[in-house]
């Protein structure tokens, strides 16, 4: 095994979202940071956003789901037991690089529905604790919106001024309008004007496919540079076997492969940002005799509490030209009209809505054809160009984020049967949604329909009803009670007092908004 000399003062696994903000923010306080990443540099010519074919190579080399991507940084995952697939992507800034750059904060209530609702459970950590975090880290990411959105405590208000309002959206808004309902303008990791390493948007729509302008707040682009310049250093295709320990139970640095060899990197603290799913396979392959359950895992909570975060989508079709495709692709405007628990919709939490773009003709094709009340109608021969002519630019997308309340018979194990490129076991995913996920959304996706009347559509019909959004959460529960959680408010283990897990599994709930924002806010704190 290689070693190095060199002891990190902070060891940090994954340079996705939560691991960037942190290596940005130690390595300008002075510590000798040390990051490991099992992917690479994304070259922003490779992307295939601003290429003519960009969707059909988005359905196959820039997949989300790494199972048909299968990059050489991958890991295959085993989803035979789970309902969802799953999204992720491996590489220098982590699933950012491919994000909409949708920026949700959470709402007070989500911190708190054990409280409110009687179910799931509290965070050990409020919104007033997380507001100053939020803040920091919009400026961070170059947030671009407009503040005094009634939805959220006074204060909300993003560095940057917001995106324009798109057609799409004006249209949506005068249908919201005219029902009495809750909408404000979308917020994004995405600057409406140039911002210190961002450009200005250019409003491709392209986003979820990787930004070739270098505008998005991804953390390769907003993040990374500024901890490389103040020393903090990246290793890139180091897949990471095992956190390790010394005699006393602290973690000492963690073991990796690269290029088929095996090293070791020193280290007296070390913190993990894998994701919901990387991350308890990591702390369950580091096992030993003194874990051995998985390293952090007295509790028996490593992997449990899965949340897939499934979404639902609801398009229209409107006689306007719309050029629906515009950007950012994330949101043109957003509704938290039914976020709130209301008990006389037969549920327990809620959901949030953002109008997004539709895509081009690929993706609007797939929507006539799996779509409840388009894919029984005659679409090939005759009538595919009279349908496609009568979607594409004519289109407006409502996604449906559900609440996805924690179980423990959703969780992530090991199969030692099916391995990646180095032998190490791939994650084994075991999740079905939740009889209220499925009411929130049938309820959700029946009054966007309604909206989609409202603005005037001449035809709408629900095009997903339960699918994957690839927000992987809950699976390193945090905690005050170590016999109950895997870490405390700041993402210290309980077992492991120098080991920190600071991306997305520990949430103890998902709330029905997108996480980036609260994972780096939570990561800043």
């Amino acid at each position: 095994m290689g070693t190095t000399n060199d002891v990190a003062d902070v060891l940090i696994i994954g340079a996705g979202a939560s691991g960037s903000v942190a290596a940005k923010h130690l390595a300008e306080q002075g510590f000798n940071v040390v990051i490991l990443e099992q992917g690479n540099w994304i070259n922003s010519s490779e992307l295939p956003g601003n290429k003519p074919e960009y969707e059909l190579l988005g359905s196959g080399k820039w997949n989300p789901d790494p199972n048909v991507r299968a990059w050489d940084a991958d890991y295959p995952v085993n989803v035979e037991n789970s309902e969802q697939p799953v999204f992720m992507y491996n590489a220098v800034g982590g699933s950012t690089v491919f994000f909409a750059g949708v920026w949700s904060r959470f709402l007070p209530s989500d911190f708190r529905v054990r409280t409110l609702d009687g179910i799931a459970d509290d965070w050990p950590i409020s919104y007033e604790d997380l507001a100053p975090f939020y803040e920091a880290v919009e400026r961070d990411m170059g947030v671009s919106g407009m503040g005094g959105n009634p939805a959220y405590p006074p204060g909300y208000n993003p560095p940057l001024p917001a995106h324009p309002i798109h057609a799409t959206g004006r249209k949506m808004a005068e249908g919201l309008n005219k029902l009495g309902w809750h909408w404000w303008t979308g917020y994004s990791a995405i600057p409406s004007q140039k911002y210190r390493n961002q450009k200005q948007c250019a409003r491709l729509g392209i986003c979820r496919l990787g930004c070739v302008e270098g505008a998005k707040g991804s953390a390769d682009v907003a993040l990374l540079p500024d901890a490389l310049k103040h020393g903090a250093k990246l290793i890139t295709g180091a897949r990471v076997s095992q956190v390790t320990v010394n005699e006393k139970g602290l973690a000492n640095g963690a073991t990796y492969f690269r290029e088929g060899k095996e090293y070791h990197q020193a280290a007296k603290v070390v913190i993990v940002g894998a994701n919901g799913i990387g991350t308890p396979r990591l702390l369950l392959m580091s096992m030993s005799g003194r874990f051995p359950n998985g390293l952090a895992n007295s509790s028996g909570l490593v992997g449990k509490r899965l949340m897939l975060h499934p979404f639902g989508s609801v398009i229209g079709l409107y006689d306007d030209d719309l050029d629906d495709w515009y950007g950012p692709a994330g949101t043109q405007i957003e509704s938290m009209q039914f976020y709130e628990t209301d008990l006389s919709r037969g549920f327990v939490r809620g959901s949030k809505w953002h109008v997004m773009g539709t895509g081009g003709p690929v993706e609007m094709l797939t929507r006539w054809n799996i779509g409840e009340g388009a894919r029984d109608e005659e679409f090939w021969g005759d009538q595919f160009a009279v349908k496609m002519k009568q979607a594409v630019n004519h289109s407006i997308d409502w996604i449906i984020h559900a609440e996805d309340l924690p179980e423990e018979t959703n969780y992530v194990s090991l199969d030692h049967g099916l391995t990646d490129s180095d032998g190490l076991p791939a994650p084994k995913v075991h999740y079905a949604t939740a009889e209220n996920t499925h009411k929130i959304l049938d309820f959700a996706l029946n009054r966007a329909l309604e909206s989609h009347a409202a603005a005037g559509a001449t035809k709408a019909w629900i095009t997903h009803r339960n699918f994957s959004s690839g927000h992987n959460m809950g699976t390193a529960k945090m905690g005050d009670d170590p016999a109950t959680s895997v870490v405390n408010g700041y993402g210290q283990a309980h077992d492991v007092p120098n080991l920190y897990v600071i991306d997305g599994s520990v949430f103890p709930t998902s709330s029905s908004t997108n996480p980036t924002a609260t994972i780096c806010a939570f990561a800043k704190r």
